[in-house]
């Protein structure tokens, strides 16, 4: 993932129809300024483009941000169409307005966590800091 002394890169991807960015701004705002080097991709992505950005940009980590309830098939497509890329070790987290019963339904198809609204950004910055292995890089 880039030079050794580079930032990790992420990934924040809107995908669906969902229209409202908001959530996903602050999230990327935020781990730019954790020190990770973040793609946008802005509203209405397409999975296949999402995962196209994903291995051009070289990312380690993809963060789908979903309100619009269609969370669990988005992240079981954007799951597999990484792993059918040969792109499995891409990790994926979802974030948004998920309802706590699919946190399990949401792992399950492959999210490697879940943010839902009202995660504290400190515990986002921590776990994607885990998922990506910089704990101690960035």
């Amino acid at each position: 993932m880039g030079a050794p002394d580079s930032p990790i890169r992420v990934l924040v991807a809107k995908p669906g129809l969902d229209g409202h960015d908001r959530g996903a701004k602050i999230v990327a705002r935020t781990l730019r300024d954790a020190g990770f080097e973040v793609i946008y991709t802005g509203i209405r992505q397409r999975i296949e483009d999402i995962v196209s950005i994903a291995l051009q940009e070289d990312v380690a980590l993809v963060g789908l941000s979903i309100l619009s309830g269609a969370h669990l098939a988005l992240t079981r497509r954007t799951v597999e169409a990484l792993r059918a890329a040969d792109a499995g070790d891409i990790a994926v987290v979802v974030g948004g307005t998920i309802p706590q019963q699919d946190v399990p339904k949401l792992q399950e198809v492959g999210a490697a966590a879940v943010f839902p609204t009202g995660t504290p950004l400190d515990v986002l910055v921590t776990e994607v800091r885990k998922l990506t292995g910089a704990a101690a890089d960035v």
